[in-house]
């Protein structure tokens, strides 16, 4: 927790000092520049609260608090929601009112985990004498976590080389893609959520060296997983137009994000099998894996596939990279974790 105070400051500071050319790499033309720049220079104060928010809620779920992990998302969430046209239409704030409801809504979330531990509730301290880096605690922890950084780093910086390659094609196409990955995040989110629940109950399994009962949750998950990924994918594609027009009113960036939304889709049902892995080997402790998958869906896999299918295939080109790369990452970590959950039961089976 504490790290994740001084990391979440240090990047704000980083993203503060540097938010001109962060602002023009994401792909921000001379007509949204000054509206991209008033929201983040609101939003970085934000920083270390959102970094606590998910730590602390990834705590509470170890410790099988999973109601007041999700409570706290909730609460930060909701009061954003409900703040958003009050500051944004009712006081007229604009921007900068959409900026201040994301940070009430970041700090709100962060002060409720850390009354929940201050309050003593949990077996853990939020007492900074009670801070050690001893017994390999800082190993443990950055040794699956900086792979799971990485993972949401990458979606950053290949959001930044989308929304660049797709500034040639104008204003209303980046709005569109902007959207359309906003669709299919409501499918994403899901199995994320889904995937981090599942990675407490695998880790318990496998410290105890219950491999029936991991076998037993992991085929439960994946079922799960699968048929959670087709109904959200189903209701998305449904309800796309709907959905894309609640955010988009000018003609051609509708067309746009409702063209891209489909295509974004057509792998979404995969998401929940991809999220349920890549927390298995999490919870395998396969840190080397878990850094390879990272760095390959965002990284390593997607970059290279949208610079070549842009190439080749233009606009649309730089659509697709999306579901190539699902399907690429999904057939990688499906081998990663047949090798990483065979070595681990032989070896424990040995020992």
């Amino acid at each position: 927790m504490w790290c994740c105070v001084v990391v979440g400051v240090l990047l704000s500071v980083l993203l503060w000092l540097g938010m001109d050319k962060i602002i023009l790499l994401i792909g921000a033309s001379s007509d949204t520049f000054d509206l991209v720049k008033t929201y983040l220079n609101i939003v970085t104060f934000s920083g270390p609260f959102v970094l606590i928010g998910n730590c602390y809620s990834n705590i509470l779920r170890a410790e099988g608090q999973s109601t007041k992990a999700t409570m706290g998302m909730l609460v930060g969430n909701l009061l954003n929601v409900i703040l958003d046209p009050i500051m944004i239409i009712g006081l007229n704030w604009n921007i900068a009112g959409a900026a201040i409801a994301t940070v009430i809504g970041n700090v709100v979330g962060a002060l409720y985990y850390l009354l929940y531990f201050a309050q003593g509730k949990s077996s853990l301290s939020i007492n900074p004498k009670d801070f050690t880096m001893g017994d390999k605690v800082a190993y443990g922890v950055l040794s699956i976590g900086i792979p799971a950084s990485l993972g949401s780093l990458l979606m950053s910086v290949s959001a930044i080389v989308l929304n660049s390659q797709m500034t040639e094609y104008g204003d209303m196409a980046l709005a569109g893609i902007g959207v359309a990955a906003k669709v299919t995040m409501i499918t994403g989110m899901v199995c994320i959520g889904l995937g981090q629940g599942v990675q407490p109950l695998l880790g318990y399994s496998v410290g105890a060296g219950n491999w029936s009962r991991y076998r037993e949750i992991m085929h439960i998950s994946i079922l799960l997983a699968f048929g959670l990924g087709v109904v959200m994918t189903g209701l998305c594609y449904i309800f796309v137009e709907r959905i894309v027009g609640a955010f988009l009113t000018d003609k051609n960036a509708l067309a746009y994000g409702i063209m891209f939304s489909k295509i974004f889709l057509t792998t979404s049902v995969l998401f929940g099998v991809f999220y349920v892995l890549v927390n298995a080997l999490q919870a395998l402790g396969a840190a080397f894996s878990s850094l390879i998958i990272n760095i390959s869906r965002q990284g390593l896999i997607y970059i290279p596939v949208l610079l070549f299918l842009k190439k080749t295939w233009g606009i649309q080109g730089l659509v697709w990279a999306q579901p190539v790369t699902d399907v690429l990452s999904l057939v990688l970590v499906f081998i990663l974790y047949y090798k990483s959950s065979s070595y681990r039961t032989s070896y424990q089976l040995q020992n």
